[in-house]
């Protein structure tokens, strides 16, 4: 688990592909941290551009991660080559600050960058995403854009749009994006769990409805606090 708050950058030194079946093909990447970093144990997790992968050795200098065929078909990191700069962020400890807001690491969806915009210090970006992840995006909610953890400022129909202070454009490839960019998508992991669960219960309420039975009981009520 992450929180969306960056540590720094690292440059893609290395990206071999590791053989697959039935035509797939997993690749290895290597990636030198800009920043310092004491150590980094093998089997951790680490967040490159957003994407919770597993450290599979390190040198001291430059780390591995292997990358799946799904983690390929749902994020960006297909497109990154050799000299490419890539946020990283290692996971949470207990205890730690939660300064952004709960990141898996677990991308959604590819989005597109569309535009920048200056206001004052800071800049206006806008995003496009496949329409059916459009409705976890909520404004004022959090939204993860390369493991950056950002609040959205607007969103309409599949389009949303964010601010970055220039803190963030210095230290992470957000900055760096030009329209057409491809960006690695994590929505709210809150939201997808509240529709998982309401969906539940639209389902037993049709059941129950169908059966001529209410499911609003008052062990309901209890469980729910709605009842002491």
């Amino acid at each position: 688990m992450f929180t969306g708050l960056v540590e720094g950058m690292g440059v893609v030194r290395r990206i071999e592909s590791t053989g697959g079946s039935g035509g797939s093909w997993d690749r290895r990447i290597e990636v030198e941290p800009l920043f310092e970093v004491e150590v980094l144990s093998i089997g951790e997790s680490i967040s490159i551009d957003g994407v919770c992968l597993t450290v599979v050795s390190w040198n001291g200098t430059v780390f591995r991660a292997d990358v799946s065929t799904e983690t390929l078909s749902r994020s960006t990191l297909g497109d990154r080559k050799p000299g490419d700069l890539v946020n990283l962020e290692r996971a949470l400890k207990v205890g730690d600050r939660l300064g952004g807001h709960l990141v898996m690491g677990h991308v959604d969806c590819v989005g597109v960058f569309k535009k920048r915009l200056e206001e004052g210090r800071s800049l206006r970006l806008f995003f496009e995403i496949p329409d059916r992840f459009s409705r976890y995006v909520v404004e004022k909610g959090s939204v993860a854009v390369n493991g950056v953890s950002l609040t959205v400022n607007g969103c309409s129909g599949n389009r949303f749009d964010v601010n970055i202070i220039p803190h963030t454009a210095m230290v992470t490839n957000i900055g760096l994006l030009k329209p057409g960019d491809r960006v690695n998508i994590e929505t709210d992991i809150i939201g997808k769990y509240v529709e998982r669960i309401l969906l539940a219960w639209k389902r037993e309420d049709n059941r129950s409805s169908a059966e001529g039975k209410s499911v609003i009981t008052e062990d309901f009520l209890k469980l729910h606090g709605f009842l002491k």
